[in-house]
């Protein structure tokens, strides 16, 4: 009899983790390598879960991949730690138990860290070991990411017809941290080809429950379990779960009622545990009928302030718009920026934006200075959000706070690494990508916060996303560009531009998007500034011709700034009929630069206008 024939019959123990018990033990390596370097460990530990009452084990190969052994300089060995893995298993299991080949997803809250095609290449990598060494089905466990999991289900259902185990893992109940209910993934999964589908990891007994409380019997495949003991205290150093034991023996009926058919152990969970599930399902009878519980979470969509302007992206769509850059303070104080704030507002700016923490220097929060300048002075801040500084719970909590001060212009940015600024000691965080980070804002604005919880509201964020043409492969720009559509930026504001031709090379290179850009550019103050943008700020080139410029007025300040002008109004007649979008960066906080050019972008488009009536 097989393993799915069984699962149709009767309720199936898996077994618990395995990591659980080796890191007990004190093994703080490569957990999987031990198949080759301790194998009677491995093999006692599949024997110690089998005599608890399970009917089913996994291979010791959940991190057995490409990505995860690179971690140790054990990349080559793939083949052969998958291949001792079974073996191991096998030779413990006999013919008292299934064995499952494990292969655990890769992504987590960075998708960006794996791509797809890495994750396509390095699963058929271990899929095609662990099918050649004939285990009884597989398990594909601890899938965050359900591109993910539906990709690598799909290529194992191609390649095999043995049983195929599929779980997601969740951050909050009952729903995916894209915001997925659970119902609709497991339903998803069972379309393509799953024969068992569930959850694992993450959470214990209680919340998987209720979750499983939303999901309906599948149709054909059938449901499984696999909780975490507890969530995990923290001690000197090491994580512990303290889960009682008799809980799971309390919590199997539930599972049981929920209609689950496999049930095992994750993180945390020893052979006591299992034991305790296996003495408590002595009638392995499954259920065939459960009442579904509906759940349904308000989330109320912000409205607009009364007389809000309309989006950036669909002001720069209808007509020109300019928006500047005004960089916080480096010190204490915000006299003189706010006086520059003011004479730009003055001269008739779309929107401030203010960096975040430039160059990895530190600076006067940008959230506080956008929150005075649109209450004191009536200024619309653009605020940038970089990654470097804040891991994922800091990048949540900072927009939360921006929605809940009323400010909903923001520029998502990787962030330059710490190790150039001030401070090259500071940890860069980077647990998200811009990528990521573009994806974040947008998840909010549809009222879902990362893990996928309901945030009560909907954000009303204005997505901005950078570009940078100062590259070698312009192409390879755009496609990043496009991407970052695809994640749900709005419109994008380029680094600054020094030449005409590239200004124009730009236009040809990106026309054929629909999303609007604004054009970067930041007048020269003098030779040195010239010659330091050139060869130290990443993502900035000067031409010579506009470095020889400013070097034939090295010793006039006064002139230097006139021709840094001269040379900023040319790279504005070069994009003013390509581009609607202005961004100008204002340098050193001399702000009476860019509210010089400022007036000049509406000098030009009121001359622009007159001649349209006059030839009209």
């Amino acid at each position: 009899m097989g393993l799915l024939q069984d699962l149709k019959e009767r309720i199936l123990i898996a077994d618990g983790a395995m990591g659980t018990l080796l890191y007990s033990h004190g093994v703080d390596r490569c957990f999987e390598e031990l198949n080759l370097s301790k194998p009677e460990d491995i093999i006692h530990i599949h024997e110690a879960y089998i005599a608890a009452g399970a009917e089913v084990i996994q291979t010791n190969t959940y991190g057995a991949n490409y990505v995860k052994l690179a971690r140790y300089g054990l990349e080559d060995e793939v083949p052969s730690i998958n291949r001792a893995a079974v073996r191991l298993a096998k030779k413990a299991a006999g013919n008292k138990a299934y064995v499952l080949g494990t292969i655990g997803g890769l992504r987590s809250i960075n998708k960006s860290a794996v791509s797809i095609e890495e994750v396509k290449r390095t699963f058929r990598e271990q899929l095609f070991v662990l099918l050649n060494e004939d285990v009884d089905g597989l398990l594909l466990e601890t899938y965050y990411d359900l591109e993910e999991l539906e990709t690598v289900l799909a290529i194992a259902r191609k390649e095999t017809d043995k049983p195929i185990i599929a779980h997601v893992s969740l951050h909050e109940v009952g729903v995916l941290q894209d915001g997925t209910p659970l119902s609709e993934a497991l339903a998803r999964l069972e379309q393509l080809g799953a024969d068992v589908i569930g959850l694992n990891c993450r959470l214990g007994p209680y919340h998987m429950i209720r979750s499983l409380e939303e999901v309906p019997l599948p149709k054909k495949a059938f449901l499984s379990a696999y909780p975490n003991a507890s969530l995990p205290d923290y001690r000197d150093g090491r994580l512990i779960y303290e889960t009682n034991t008799d809980y799971f023996k309390e919590t199997a009926l539930a599972f049981r009622e929920q209609g689950v058919r496999l049930i095992g152990g994750c993180c945390g969970t020893t052979p006591k545990h299992i034991e305790a599930i296996a003495n408590a399902l002595t009638d392995r009878t499954p259920i065939t009928e459960k009442v579904v519980k509906q759940r349904h979470v308000p989330i109320s969509i912000q409205t607009n302030e009364p007389n809000a302007a309309p989006p950036l992206q669909d002001i720069v769509r209808k007509r020109r718009s300019v928006i500047v850059e005004l960089d916080p303070p480096k010190k204490l104080g915000i006299a003189k920026f706010l006086e520059g704030a003011k004479a730009l507002k003055e001269a008739n700016i779309d929107a401030l934006t203010l960096a975040d923490n430039s160059l990895a220097t530190p600076r006067i929060s940008n959230m506080a200075l956008g929150s005075i300048v649109k209450e004191q002075l009536g200024i619309r801040p653009l605020i940038h959000i970089t990654c470097r500084d804040r891991n994922l719970i800091g990048l949540q909590s900072h927009l939360m706070g921006l929605h809940t001060l009323g400010i909903t212009d923001v520029l998502a940015i990787t962030g330059d690494p710490s190790k150039i600024g001030d401070f090259p000691g500071a940890t860069s965080v980077y647990d998200l990508s811009s990528f990521d980070l573009i994806r974040l804002i947008r998840q909010f604005n549809e009222g879902l916060s990362y893990s996928g919880k309901p945030l009560g509201q909907k954000t009303n964020f204005s997505i901005a996303a950078a570009f940078n043409p100062n590259v070698r492969h312009l192409d390879k720009a755009v496609e990043r560009l496009e991407k970052k559509i695809q994640c749900g930026a709005h419109y994008f504001i380029t680094q600054p531009l020094y030449s005409e031709q590239q200004i124009e090379e730009v236009y040809e290179a990106t026309k054929h998007l629909e999303t609007p850009i604004y054009i970067g550019i930041m007048p020269l103050v003098s030779a040195r500034n010239a010659d330091f943008l050139h060869h130290e700020v990443p993502g900035i080139t000067l031409s010579d011709e506009i470095r020889s410029r400013m070097a034939a007025c090295a010793n006039d300040p006064v002139q230097s700034a006139r021709e840094g002008i001269a040379i900023a109004k040319s790279l504005i007649d070069a994009a003013f009929d390509l581009f609607n979008g202005i961004y100008l960066i204002t340098p050193f906080l001399r702000y009476e630069m860019t509210v010089e050019l400022v007036r000049y972008i509406h000098e030009k488009e009121q001359a622009a206008q007159e001649r349209k009536v006059l030839h009209g």
